[in-house]
């Protein structure tokens, strides 16, 4: 029997991402449920970590340091020892936060003088080398990521982008110590606060290093990154004999339903996704300016899903192209046009789980959070993963819904078809 109270609380700034740090989590033999947003109250289901889904990496950052610093409170009343705040491996964020301001007032609340900044994901191609982050073969600013409609990442020099953020010394965790194993890295973190260093941006070019960098954190109150450096947390409290083999981590009960998949994301993974689909079986599109003049799109959407999802799944979508965005942001304005698609694609899925679907594979953070909302989703069990940082899951209901929620640049090209197999109960 593992220990009544949960160890680990996580705070996640967006919907996808919170569910990729609980599967990392689970991959490791913790028992993890999610919620969406600051619950009322604890699940009544057995846990070894929470993690606390916010929708804070794009509003003002004061807002989003209110909420993270409701999450880590309530997270300190759950028991939990060790807290760490997840971002996108992309460390998604502007110059004005949120990922410096929220860590800052994380560390204050701590009362803590340290913690690391590690995006690395190296099974999804993110790797940080001198302090530069990688997206597969590229430096991040020229990896797509500097078209991102929300958040465009034009410096891969993630210590250059963290010092923007914050009035804290930012510093750096080189290959070379981390290569020496955690001893090393420990022995950096020394000097780093010796000269005054409070945040450290650590390399990571592979899962070794992430478990090095996991080990040597330990004994941190507060950790920070994606959520590839969450892979080495579990060995830590099993060393200390607080952590036992869970076999049952990942098991889900079976949903009966329909099938869909929602898609707003912008991303290339996803407009690769999406092209796949298309290629194959039926799709609908939301057309973002069709809305903004008022035309019935989502009733559209969904009389399009009752001619056929009784007898094969669908794909309703808003996913463009980076040029077919912009358009429409010069359009309508960049908060409207992503606000009227993400409400459209709620009210879709709100309508389509009255028609009784309940397998909901979404992508897009943003479509995510906003889906789940409008499902009314309180907390997720996380089960079995379908493709790296993107597990299935369950709603803790009576009438419980299985979701695949996904980060936009995340998942093979046939994403889509296997996240549904999974959901169903089967192999990926």
């Amino acid at each position: 029997m593992s220990q009544a109270k949960p160890l680990l609380g996580c705070i996640a700034d967006d919907f996808t991402g919170a569910t990729d740090l609980a599967n990392m989590l689970v991959r490791g033999g913790m028992r993890t449920v999610q919620t969406i947003g600051v619950p009322a109250e604890m699940p009544a289901v057995a846990a070894d970590a929470l993690v606390i889904a916010l929708k804070s990496r794009t509003i003002p950052a004061a807002d989003a340091i209110e909420q993270s610093l409701a999450a880590l409170r309530w997270l300190q009343q759950q028991g939990c020892t060790q807290f760490f705040f997840k971002y996108c491996s992309t460390f998604d964020s502007t110059d004005a936060g949120n990922i410096g301001q929220v860590t800052d007032a994380l560390m204050k609340e701590l009362g803590v003088d340290f913690t690391i900044a590690c995006p690395a994901f190296p099974e999804n191609g993110r790797t940080i080398y001198r302090g530069y982050l990688f997206v597969a073969d590229v430096l991040l600013n020229e990896s797509g990521m500097e078209n991102h409609p929300l958040t465009p990442m034009t410096d891969a020099n993630l210590v250059r982008v963290l010092q923007r953020q914050t009035g804290s010394k930012v510093g750096l965790v080189r290959y070379d110590a981390v290569a020496r194993g955690a001893a090393a890295v420990q022995d950096r973190f020394a000097a780093l606060r010796a000269d005054g260093v409070k945040m450290a941006i650590a390399d990571a070019v592979s899962d070794k290093d992430l478990f090095t960098l996991g080990e040597a954190c330990a004994e941190l109150k507060l950790i920070t990154g994606g959520s590839g450096v969450a892979l080495g947390l579990p060995e830590n409290f099993r060393r200390a004999g607080l952590l036992h083999a869970v076999g049952e981590a990942a098991q889900l009960p079976k949903i009966e339903g329909l099938s869909v998949v929602l898609a707003g994301s912008a991303s290339k993974a996803t407009n690769a996704q999406v092209a796949e689909w298309k290629a194959k079986r039926p799709s609908f599109r939301i057309d973002p300016l069709a809305l903004a003049r008022g035309e019935d799109v989502v009733g559209q959407a969904l009389a399009f899903a009752d001619e056929r999802i009784k007898n094969e799944p669908v794909l309703i979508f808003a996913t463009a192209t980076p040029d077919e965005v912009k358009a429409v942001q010069k359009e309508l304005g960049v908060a409207k046009a992503g606000h009227i698609v993400e409400q459209a694609l709620a009210s879709i899925a709100s309508g389509l789980k009255q028609r009784g679907v309940r397998q909901f594979v979404v992508a897009g953070g943003e479509t995510s959070g906003a889906v789940v909302q409008a499902l009314d989703v309180r907390a997720l069990r996380i089960g079995p993963q379908i493709d790296p940082g993107v597990p299935a899951t369950a709603t803790l209901d009576e009438q419980p819904v299985a979701l695949a929620l996904k980060s936009g640049n995340f998942g093979t090209v046939d994403f889509f078809e296997k996240a549904l197999r999974v959901l169903a109960g089967k192999t990926a």
